[in-house]
């Protein structure tokens, strides 16, 4: 069974969605993720769909449990790099996305990551160190 590999930027993981989701990689991915949160203290997840061209509602639900899995843990979630096709096809789909932030691209989103852990503490109250966790 093929992974989607989860890497670690400072207090972010990036997710690059480059295969196609099946239940078992889906399933994989939840399981991983959330534990990588847990494990290095993420803030903020940036879940790349760039690679897909299309998606069904299994796709749109399960962005939406992701983002929703990983607020819960306390990370913001932005997803980025949507194509137009795949944007028309989530609404047709009246798919809501109500934890997701998007964002054009990954610097983008990467800034809008940024920005919400700006606003979650105001007076730079976080430590720092949670940022220097070993791998």
């Amino acid at each position: 069974m093929e992974r989607i590999p989860i890497l670690r930027m400072g207090r972010f993981l990036l997710v690059t969605v480059q295969v196609d989701l099946q239940d078992e990689v889906v399933q994989a991915l939840q399981d991983d993720l959330t534990a990588k949160i847990v494990r290095y203290g993420a803030r903020g997840v940036l879940l790349d769909i760039s690679a897909l061209e299309m998606v069904d509602s299994f796709i749109g639900r399960m962005i939406g449990h992701l983002a929703a899995m990983s607020r819960i843990l306390d990370a913001h979630t932005v997803v980025c790099g949507m194509q137009p096709a795949v944007a028309i096809t989530l609404v047709e789909l009246g798919l809501s996305l109500g934890f997701v932030r998007t964002a054009l691209n990954v610097e983008k989103g990467m800034k809008l990551l940024n920005e919400a852990i700006a606003n979650d503490d105001p007076h730079g109250l976080l430590d720092a160190e949670d940022d220097e966790r070993p791998l």
